[in-house]
């Protein structure tokens, strides 16, 4: 019942619950606090990088894409993306919940 979410680029370390300030990760999986350059901390982050995986495996896209970086960057940090109406309505929740732009209401693990 563990989770590992890897990446094979850049990662960061979290010491002493301090908050993080590094940009690193993918950008189609990276929290709307990471790409604004705000300090996050990295168990937020890494619930909404696992919301953007779980989007894809069930909906086989992914919630946040442009060939554009700016373009990119503004639906991830307006949280603008779409659900297919053929997901049950506890899929649809849960992502919703993983995909909560305010890192303080996302759900924890």
């Amino acid at each position: 019942m563990n989770i590992r979410l890897i990446d094979f680029g850049l990662a960061n370390i979290m010491r002493d619950s301090l908050a993080l300030k590094t940009a690193c990760g993918s950008p189609n999986y990276a929290a709307p606090e990471v790409i604004s350059g705000m300090s996050y901390g990295g168990a937020e982050v890494d619930v909404w990088s696992c919301g953007v995986i779980l989007y894809a495996m069930v909906c086989g896209s992914l919630p946040f894409d442009d060939d554009q970086m700016p373009q990119l960057f503004s639906k991830i940090k307006e949280c603008r993306y779409f659900i297919p109406n053929n997901l049950s309505p506890e899929v649809q929740d849960l992502i919703n919940r993983m995909l909560q732009p305010n890192p303080v209401k996302r759900i924890t693990l």
